[in-house]
């Protein structure tokens, strides 16, 4: 079987490394990006010992799930295209592929985020003195939305393989009719 000449001629396996190399890459980016961008809410403390959260902050808990989420469309879509563009000859496996590096991604952004936060919330908690404010761990709440980057990295190559054209079939002969060919 010869080379891809649309992937510049790399083999097959080096493609299938390289996809996985740049959803690592893209998941730890992402991981940066959420810890960045997600506002944590903070317990209080007051002076009896007690922690407690604005109405505001409540909601904050959700935003971090939310945020992961969008990363993971953003991203795992785009990882679906690159995928299915690179990776297309692989035959069916390049689901298997792409699935794997949405999943690594979102793993990884999950693991990157937890550990640039600010550590575990119990210790911090308990170390804190009245009228401090303990902001909560980065993390991903709902186990649900770890799904979220593979369905998404996944999407486009279902797509673009159910609706796309068929490789294995010919390519339509284009016919001019007599009519139209005479003028009249």
């Amino acid at each position: 079987m010869p080379e891809s000449t649309d992937t510049g001629g790399l083999g097959l396996s080096a493609r299938v490394v390289g996809f996985l190399s740049l959803a690592l890459g893209l998941g730890a980016g992402a991981g940066v990006l959420w810890w960045l961008i997600v506002t944590r809410p903070a317990y209080r403390l007051d002076s009896q010992g007690r922690a407690s959260v604005t109405e505001r902050g409540l909601t904050q808990f959700f935003a971090g799930d939310a945020w992961y989420c969008l990363l993971g469309l953003v991203i795992g879509v785009g990882l679906g295209v690159l995928g299915w563009r690179v990776l297309r000859d692989l035959g069916w496996p390049v689901v298997l592929v792409v699935v794997i590096g949405g999943a690594a991604a979102g793993l990884l952004c999950w693991l990157v985020g937890y550990q640039l936060g600010p550590g575990e919330f119990t210790p911090r908690l308990a170390a804190a003195t009245p009228g401090d404010a303990v902001p909560i761990t980065l993390t991903v709440r709902s186990k649900a939305a770890l799904l979220s980057w593979p369905l998404c990295a996944v999407t486009p190559v279902l797509f673009a393989s159910s609706l796309g054209r068929d490789s294995e079939e010919p390519k339509p002969i284009l016919t001019r009719s007599r009519s139209a060919d005479d003028g009249d």
